[in-house]
């Protein structure tokens, strides 16, 4: 009698299909981790390390900054935000030429790195600075999160008016920042994100 074409095969013992199992859900749910986190570091959250002293005492140099995403899609910007925002670009001649940017202001670090700064004012809004304070429409802003130490004496060549579309920016450590005073606003499309909280050092942390 001839032997079937199974006849002699040892079956799979149910420890190595159980341990089989293990091992794919364990690849499994790894593989779905990492999708996530990069769904979420790329449209939702992504953590920012402050580089510079430009935002001090609010900032301190090497914190690392938790940056929401979704936010500036679905809110404007509001002024007393910080906001992380792409490298601006060279003034132009023209902001150069009104008194808006400085031509001899360089601001773009090699390589180029994201900044950080505070929304001062808003599309439509008409900015001055006058020794150091700040005006916006006329009136004195506060800045409360600012002590008269970190202020400078800088008065603007010539008041503002920041285009709809953007926003103007400051550092509070006004003395060692380069922010719309040199590069003139900033177009909301270039915002990466809004800074929420510092999650490192963790005694530091803090929401924003």
């Amino acid at each position: 009698m001839g032997r079937s074409p199974t006849e002699g095969a040892e079956p799979a013992s149910p420890g190595s299909s159980r341990a089989l199992r293990e091992v794919w859900d364990t690849v499994r749910a790894i593989v779905i981790a990492v999708v996530v986190a990069l769904l979420l570091r790329t449209f939702v959250m992504e953590t920012f390390q402050v580089q510079g002293f430009s935002m001090e005492p609010t900032l301190q140099n090497g914190e690392r900054l938790l940056v929401n995403k979704v936010l500036v899609h679905f809110s404007p910007p509001h002024i007393g935000q910080i906001v992380v925002f792409m490298p601006p670009l060279p003034a132009s001649p023209a902001l150069v030429a009104q008194g808006i940017a400085e031509a001899s202001c360089e601001y773009v670090p090699s390589p180029p790195v994201d900044f950080v700064k505070r929304v001062i004012a808003l599309g439509g809004d008409t900015v001055f600075l006058r020794n150091g304070q700040v005006y916006v429409n006329g009136q004195l802003q506060p800045e409360p999160f600012l002590p008269p130490a970190w202020r400078d004496h800088y008065t603007s060549p010539v008041p503002v008016k920041v285009p709809v579309g953007d926003i103007y920016v400051l550092g509070d450590h006004r003395a060692a920042s380069e922010d719309s005073r040199c590069f003139g606003p900033v177009p909301i499309s270039r915002i990466a994100g809004v800074a929420q909280l510092i999650w490192w050092p963790l005694a530091n942390a803090r929401v924003l």
